[in-house]
């Protein structure tokens, strides 16, 4: 009874920390059960490819990696039945894990990887959780070489700092604006990105298929806005930030009267909903990984160090 009483007492002194699992500051995840989810992911993954269940990669996926490889696989299912025979098996060795501190949830981290698929090149894979009783799933993947991996701003026990999606004062764009910023630029131009592959390229790309004859081509890109879509961030050495993101696009390409579209491809046929009279409309989720400098950066433009954009739906009409 003496020591509840004390305990009582304690609790309502100034300065006494009460932890709180939604509110302490903590590593997202042990390193040793971070490699158990590494493992987990390769064995399972490798199962799903394999078969070509999306069900079983839903396990393991989830966010905008989630669901460009579950409509890949709906796909290859209904082109290959039988599943793949000559499925080669992924390997992911010499991981380190990337584990910030953070309060409350969802928590993130990233593992470093490299891969049998990409031979001189980083995975690098983030890794989803929304509460205690949830499991792991990977929701971003993005392959750089291994001279393009940031050097990333740690704590004095070697934690990586995650940045809040909101984050603007320290960062040229905040991550929760770069979708809105990606996809303005893809429409309109502009200079908040640097030139390269998935930029100006792209830009100078579509002007080019706009201006080919025979089937006129429309694009529409949107930011994603759903929370299983939310930006992830880790801050880097140079005060800016590397931040994992998505983004909706859709291209439309109608023909002329009296014509009619010719779609041969079997995987977007096992995926297009519709009969195509006139036009097909592709329904493609990107996923980006973007170099975000400081605000008081020389040069702000944001630079895309990857992007992977995969086809999730179609519709002929």
């Amino acid at each position: 009874m003496a020591l509840a009483a004390v305990l009582a007492g304690l609790a309502v002194l100034p300065g006494c920390v009460t932890v709180h699992g939604e509110r302490a500051v903590v590593p997202a995840v042990t390193e040793a059960e971070a490699a158990k989810v590494l493992d987990h992911f390769t064995e399972t993954n490798n199962e799903a490819n394999r078969t070509h269940d999306a069900s079983l990669n839903a396990t393991i996926e989830t966010g905008a990696l989630g669901a460009v490889d579950q409509a890949g696989l709906r796909a290859r299912r209904a082109v290959h039945p039988d599943g793949s025979p000559d499925h080669r098996d992924l390997e992911l060795t010499d991981a380190r894990f990337l584990i910030p501190r953070q309060a409350g949830w969802p928590k993130f981290f990233v593992a470093d990887t490299a891969s049998s698929q990409s031979p001189g090149k980083r995975w690098l894979l983030v890794f989803t959780r929304n509460g205690v009783e949830e499991k792991w799933k990977a929701s971003y993947l993005s392959v750089l070489d291994a001279s393009a991996v940031p050097e990333f701003a740690e704590d004095g026990e070697g934690h990586v700092r995650a940045v809040p999606a909101g984050a603007s004062a320290r960062l040229a764009v905040a991550p929760k604006d770069l979708g809105k910023a990606y996809t303005d630029y893809l429409r309109e131009g502009g200079d908040a990105f640097a030139d390269g592959p998935a930029t100006s390229a792209l830009r100078q790309e579509r002007r080019k298929t706009a201006a080919s004859p025979g089937a006129r081509t429309q694009w529409a890109d949107l930011p994603a806005r759903d929370a299983r879509f939310a930006p992830v961030g880790l801050r880097t050495e140079d005060g800016g930030a590397l931040v994992f993101f998505t983004t909706h696009h859709q291209m439309r390409q109608t023909v002329p009267q009296g014509y009619k579209p010719q779609v041969k491809d079997p995987y977007v046929k096992a995926l297009m909903e519709g009969t195509p009279q006139q036009s097909v409309t592709y329904v493609r989720l990107g996923l980006q990984a973007a170099a975000v400098p400081p605000a008081d950066a020389d040069d702000p433009r944001v630079t895309l160090v990857y992007r992977l954009q995969r086809l999730t739906g179609a519709k002929g009409e």
